[in-house]
């Protein structure tokens, strides 16, 4: 029996050892479980992870897109609008591309008395200008001295091209009679610089601070016409006596087409040559004297002369060794002209050392009309615009000749009717849809064509300007 007991307990304890491995086995097991539901679950977390990034991600994606979209169409519409805008800025300074008016000789003769020298206004190298009055408005006209047919040709190659040139501070062409090469401006009240500078006629000196806005005004349309597409225009003649002011002073350039050279090399496009210097001595680009090439570096060149005479009101000759060696003895107010006033020391000092810079002897030493004169004109305008609303405190009555007499009101659109007179657009168009006669004389009209006064819209634009 103590056999069988202990063979009992051997078994017994056999079978508790395979228990308690079996049971080390199950938990090793039972672990393995648990560690891989453990890593399971972390790549779980992993992948929850990853997706939430990822949904995330594809949201800022979608956001930013739409973003993308707006702003794209924001641009796309800021972009219209400013085309829109700049082509109504390119309408008021160019005006519509029309063909000039047609003016009988007769008319013209009639005009001037048979061209009297009682209505004589000077004469140039190209043709003598006459005040007289055609269809109720006072204009220059101006007829040419040549007529052969070579002249004849360029003659109307020139006139088409000024026909389209429309900018505030050039001449207005108003017609022309090509069979007697006559051309017609519009007429300006105080003559030219160069006699208002030397007070011809004892007119009133120009105040310094409007020489400083006609510097800019005689930049700005020197761009304009260097920026001329498809071929820049160089005026090749600038010089006071070509410069000439309406009855507020505003500046406007002349012989504008018959000084402009239009047949430029296209290989060249810098500079081009031309068979011979044109121009006035004093204001000649001195390489182009040389060479005969011409560039728009030759206009910045007679600019330069210009400031100069504007600061001095001195002839050109030797103008710029007076004010160099005036500006390195510090004594520039002793070449000053005195009758503009009290000028600004150190703007006045600005404006000089521009003149001297643009009057260099070397084409690549004078500045950038557009990059470099015309801001830093400008900033000096503004200066000018600040010395000029404080010298006139007493608000200006509104001149008659802007008021339209249909509108009794200042015209925005100044246009000029068949009867001569001058009515803002809007009205006479409303006018004419129901009358055949004129609102002023009552007489019938030969026609319904409008001609835009750019002069009268000018003036009226600098009114409002110094009225603000």
């Amino acid at each position: 029996m103590y056999a069988i007991a202990q063979r009992e307990t051997i078994d017994a304890s056999r079978k508790l050892n395979h228990l308690n491995k079996q049971r080390s086995e199950d938990a090793r097991k039972l672990d393995e479980i648990k560690n891989r539901e453990a890593a399971a679950k972390e790549f779980a977390r992993e992948e929850r992870t990853k997706r939430e990034a990822l949904r995330r991600e594809a949201k800022y994606v979608k956001e930013r897109a739409e973003r993308e979209g707006i702003y794209r169409k924001e641009a796309e519409t800021k972009a219209l609008q400013d085309a829109k805008e700049k082509g109504k800025h390119e309408n008021a300074l160019e005006g519509p591309l029309q063909q000039y008016q047609h003016f009988q000789w007769e008319d013209i003769v009639s005009a001037t008395s048979s061209f009297s020298e009682d209505l004589k206004l000077g004469m140039g190298a190209h043709g003598t200008v006459y005040k007289c009055s055609l269809h109720h408005t006072t204009v220059a006209v101006k007829v040419l001295h040549s007529r052969d047919d070579h002249k004849k040709t360029q003659f109307l190659q020139e006139l088409e091209i000024l026909s389209k040139i429309h900018h505030p501070h050039l001449l207005l062409l108003l017609g022309a009679c090509p069979d007697m090469n006559c051309l017609v401006y519009e007429y300006m009240e105080n003559g030219s610089l160069e006699d208002r500078l030397y007070c011809r006629g004892n007119t009133p000196a120009i105040p310094w601070y409007e020489r400083f806005r006609i510097a800019w005004e005689i930049a700005s349309a020197l761009v304009f016409l260097h920026s001329s597409k498809p071929k820049p225009i160089i005026h090749r003649d600038l010089k006071p006596a070509n410069i000439l002011l309406d009855r507020n002073l505003v500046s406007k350039i002349g012989d504008v087409g018959l000084s402009t050279v239009f047949n430029s090399d296209p290989l060249m496009s810098t500079a081009f040559k031309n068979s011979g210097p044109v121009g006035t001595l004093c204001y000649i680009d001195p390489e182009y004297q040389r060479s005969g090439l011409i560039s728009p570096k030759s206009d910045v060149y007679a600019f330069g002369m210009v400031i100069l005479q504007l600061l001095t009101a001195k002839p050109a000759v030797a103008l710029t060794h007076v004010v160099e060696t005036a500006i390195d003895n510090c004594s520039l107010d002793k070449v000053l002209d005195i009758e503009a006033g009290h000028w600004p020391v150190e703007e006045t000092y600005e404006l000089a050392r521009l003149g001297l810079h643009c009057a260099e002897m070397q084409r690549k030493d004078r500045p950038d009309l557009k990059d470099h004169v015309l801001p830093l004109l400008l900033t000096l305008k503004k200066v000018a615009d600040e010395a000029r609303s404080l010298a006139s405190k007493v608000p200006a009555p509104i001149p008659n000749h802007f008021i339209c007499p249909i509108l009794q009101d200042v015209m925005n659109d100044p246009c000029v009717a068949a009867d001569g007179y001058t009515y803002d657009r809007w009205a006479i168009e409303k006018w004419l849809q129901e009358n055949d006669n004129s609102p002023i004389t009552k007489l019938p009209l030969t026609d319904k064509n409008l001609i835009p006064n750019f002069s009268l819209l000018s003036a009226i634009v600098e009114w409002n300007s110094r009225k603000n």
